[in-house]
């Protein structure tokens, strides 16, 4: 049975058969029951030294379909691969570049969407349930659930959202289509000139390309240009208006259909001095332009399939123009347009956020201490694989990049220099996108807290400006902390919400001011999560701030806030109640602090962690304190029946067993409701497959609810194994 095989294998292998630059090797492995790879890296030859007889592997094919598809991909190309044969591994010299194979044909070619991989050799463990599909796709021949992966976050953004639901970065469409009209041009740039001449008549933010310097010592409209100034020309710091006048008259003029978007989200705008790829022609080399057309066209190639030759001609064409005048960081932005669901833009914030907060290394062995082509593909294979993780918190390029302007936006007016020492930023912020976020929010993300209580509680948030959210395990505190946060500011913005976890060894200095060590080995005064807070509501008086404290009684909250507990208090945030810091600011004086009333705290509880002290009077007195109770009901099955694929009549089975034992906990004098588990433990994170109901119940079982039962009956474990007897019994 293949599950025997899946728990016993190291691993699965889907492998490419174009041997380099040559024609679809496959005939030719099948009929010598063999596969090779030609010419490979050391990696390669890792990997392939890495299969072991008995493992099963695939010949795949990955291209990219835009049409004859089973499902509506809302107008974006698919990711596809083909599995051509299948076959198990029986001999492996170690030489790194073939193994015997025992083949099987695959007539007709069976397709596979969604979950590719471009690479010539795909080590697949069978260690999710996008894998687990996969595999037994392939080697099972079971059906691809295509929903399941339409509403999967990380395809959901591009083509699972429901008819009438808004979808985010419908841009890309628009944005891609110019990229595929302007390659046109590519052999006839006089023509393309010529339109833009003839569109500037008309619009007048296209001056600025009427500025070239001629090699013979004239001066006018630039004589050639490359395909991402064109793009650059709408993606500036212009009006919106005339954003999409120009976009709608470069549309008419390439012949291209799709509409001109009604916002631009995530997008990076050029600085308006700095907009063209490529210097004056008096000081262009005459190839200059060229080369910025071949990444160009590149690009475009680049995603449609897994060739080594797509690859290698991207690398090529990346690092002959990278770095030349006028390219730098930028040109990721470019890619980034043409093609947004493939390339990362590379800006000054989209570095930051991918540094500072998905802690992902950004090569820089490029010119100019940029990245070069593989070190870029490298960063985006590495973010692309993040981005499938359902937990992670972004799922796309577009989402990146819309949520980098909003962790860290730059003022363009008085910013003289990026941070790669740039005398002026190659993109300035675009307009930063307001989600809204309300009450009804909170229910369509999965809330099964009765509606007045969660309006009771922004209320209360609202007045006493500090909120605790107590309860046992399991019962959604830090999920709906969260999402309370962002119906009080009324929008899903990271920028206005800080997040921190406390516990025994956070200090006053780390929470609010303190020393720290700097790089040359002297210390400074650095501001704490709170401060900081303090002084960003202090900078926007009318928009809200909340910091979330996690587990606010593992930490010692009087030692952490110090004096700031005082002005805590709904009464005593204004300035004249300020009081000095313990430490002075950074330049030595002593400036009083008050809390702002903008500025709010929703911290988290967990009532049954016996290790932990009462809650200061002092904290409780500023804080009104809300009991958080296991929600299972109506609600609540049919919410994991619908979004999670659970079945209905074994959720129904799954909320009376674990009411059962709730019951046998809350009666139990050592231990009390306060220890009852929360719902969270029987909800799923991700969508089941059809059938496993049971199975992840037994699961979650015997790898979550046991330990945590064995820990509150620590002194009697016979109750502990009788609960969970009782839990699985006739299951």
């Amino acid at each position: 049975m293949l599950a025997e095989k899946m728990a016993a294998t190291s691993a699965f292998w889907f492998v490419g058969a174009s041997y380099g630059a040559t024609n679809d090797q496959t005939p030719r492995f099948i009929e010598n029951g063999i596969w090779e790879v030609h010419n490979p890296t050391n990696k390669e030859s890792a990997l392939v030294n890495a299969m072991r007889v008995g493992d099963r592997i695939a010949i795949k094919a990955a291209y990219v379909r835009k049409h004859n598809l089973p499902f509506d991909a809302k107008g974006q190309p698919v990711s596809v691969m083909g599995v051509k044969a299948i076959g198990t591994v029986t001999c492996n010299e170690q030489n790194g570049y073939r193994v015997g194979v025992d083949w099987t044909p695959v007539e007709p070619v069976r397709e596979w969407f969604f979950y590719t991989y471009r690479p010539t050799i795909w080590r697949v463990l069978p260690d999710d349930w996008k894998a687990e599909a996969l595999i037994r796709f392939a080697f099972e021949n079971k059906q691809q659930d295509i929903e399941r992966f339409l509403h999967f976050p990380y395809w959901r953004e591009r083509y699972g959202a429901a008819d009438g639901e808004k979808q985010r970065f419908a841009w890309t469409t628009f944005f891609q289509a110019v990229a595929d009209a302007l390659l046109a041009y590519r052999s006839d740039r006089a023509a393309l000139v010529a339109g833009l001449q003839d569109i500037a008549t008309r619009v007048d933010v296209l001056d600025y390309l009427n500025k070239d310097q001629y090699a013979d010592g004239g001066q006018g409209f630039v004589r050639d240009i490359c395909p991402f100034t064109v793009i650059g020309s709408f993606n500036r710091g212009i009006t919106d208006v005339n954003r999409k006048q120009l976009a709608g008259e470069l549309a008419r003029m390439l012949g291209v259909s799709e509409p001109v978007p009604a916002s631009f989200e995530g997008v990076p705008l050029l600085n308006n001095l700095k907009s063209w790829f490529f210097p004056f022609e008096n000081k262009r080399s005459s190839d200059h332009i060229d080369k910025l057309w071949d990444v160009f066209a590149a690009a475009i190639d680049y995603p449609k399939s897994d060739d080594n030759p797509n690859s290698t001609r991207f690398v090529e064409t990346f690092d002959a123009i990278n770095g030349q005048m006028g390219v730098g960081w930028n040109l990721t932005m470019g890619l980034f347009w043409i093609r947004p669901w493939s390339f990362a833009t590379l800006d000054g914030n989209s570095r930051r956020l991918i540094k500072e907060k998905l802690l992902a290394d950004i090569g820089t062995n490029g010119p100019n201490r940029r990245c070069n082509a593989a070190e870029y593909l490298t960063l985006i294979d590495t973010l692309e694989r993040r981005f499938q993780e359902p937990d992670y918190s972004v799922h796309s390029f577009p989402e990146l990049s819309q949520e980098a302007w909003v962790y860290q936006p730059h003022d363009a007016s008085t910013q003289t220099a990026d941070d790669d020492g740039d005398e002026l930023p190659e993109a300035i912020a675009p307009e930063r996108t307001i989600v809204p976020y309300s009450v009804d929010d909170i229910f369509k993300d999965g809330c099964f807290v009765e509606r007045s209580k969660i309006e009771r509680l922004l209320e209360r948030l609202e007045k006493k400006k500090n909120l605790v959210l107590q309860g046992p395990p399991g019962t959604g505190k830090t999920w709906l902390a969260k999402r309370l946060a962002f119906a009080l500011i009324r929008e899903q913005s990271d920028s206005n919400v800080r997040r921190v976890q406390f516990h025994p060894n956070l200090s006053y200095e780390d929470f609010v001011r303190g020393w720290r060590p700097t790089g040359d080995g002297k210390l400074a005064l650095v501001d704490g999560v709170f401060i900081e807070a303090i002084h960003a509501a202090l900078r926007a008086p009318d928009a809200k701030f909340v910091v979330v404290i996690e587990e606010i009684n593992r930490g010692n909250p009087a030692q952490i806030f110090g004096e700031l507990l005082t002005l805590l208090e709904a009464g005593k945030r204004t300035p004249s109640e300020a009081i000095e810091l313990c430490y002075p600011d950074a330049d030595g004086k002593r400036r009083a602090v008050h809390v702002p009333e903008n500025l709010y705290v929703i911290g988290t509880m967990n009532v049954a962690d016996r290790s932990l002290a009462l809650v200061d009077m002092a904290l409780r007195r500023r804080f009104a304190f809300v009991d958080l109770e296991p929600r299972l009901g109506d609600v609540w099955r049919r919410w994991v029946s619908a979004q999670w694929n659970m079945d209905a009549s074994l959720a129904a089975a799954i909320e009376t067993r674990i009411e059962a034992l709730n019951r046998t906990i809350a009666n139990d004098a050592r231990l009390g409701r306060h220890f009852c588990l929360g719902h969270s433990y029987v909800t799923p994170t991700e969508a089941l497959e059809d059938g496993s109901t049971r199975q992840w119940f037994i699961d979650v079982v015997d790898t979550e609810i046991r330990p945590l039962l064995d820990e509150y009956w620590f002194d009697a474990p016979e109750e502990a194994r009788k609960a969970c007897e009782q839990l699985l019994r006739d299951w």
